[in-house]
């Protein structure tokens, strides 16, 4: 029973953000009081040289109290660097790796294979790690 509730608790609400060779992970969990609070992972996909591949995984947590000025900063923050450099990403490189990361998911649209990874993911308890 204790591990049925934890999977409740992990699906409480979730979304995914894709973006090249980092995913983001936004879930909404329980604390044990019962309020929620929002965890946002940064998983980031490395290539070994042999071919296989591995995640660094980093992760922050919001609460409540913190939402307003979390997000009044947040918006400053990005609305300055609009405002300063425009919302073109200048980095070649940047651009180029993007690009080959958007093209390689592109072709291989397969929603088993993201959602299996998914899952693999959510029901790591970073927690314990």
């Amino acid at each position: 029973m204790n591990n049925n509730d934890m999977m409740e608790k992990e699906e409480i609400f979730s979304k995914v953000l894709r973006a090249g060779r980092r995913t983001y992970f936004f879930d909404v969990r329980s604390t044990k009081a019962g309020d929620y609070y929002l965890t946002v992972t940064e998983s980031k996909k490395f290539t070994n040289d042999d071919g296989s591949f591995h995640y660094k995984k980093h992760k922050i947590y919001l609460y409540k109290e913190d939402f307003t000025e979390f997000n009044s900063i947040l918006n400053e923050m990005t609305d300055y660097i609009i405002n300063e450099k425009g919302d073109e990403v200048i980095s070649e490189r940047h651009q180029k790796d993007f690009k080959k990361e958007y093209e390689t998911q592109n072709d291989k649209v397969d929603t088993t294979v993201e959602n299996n990874s998914t899952e693999k993911f959510t029901d790591i308890d970073f927690d314990d790690i």
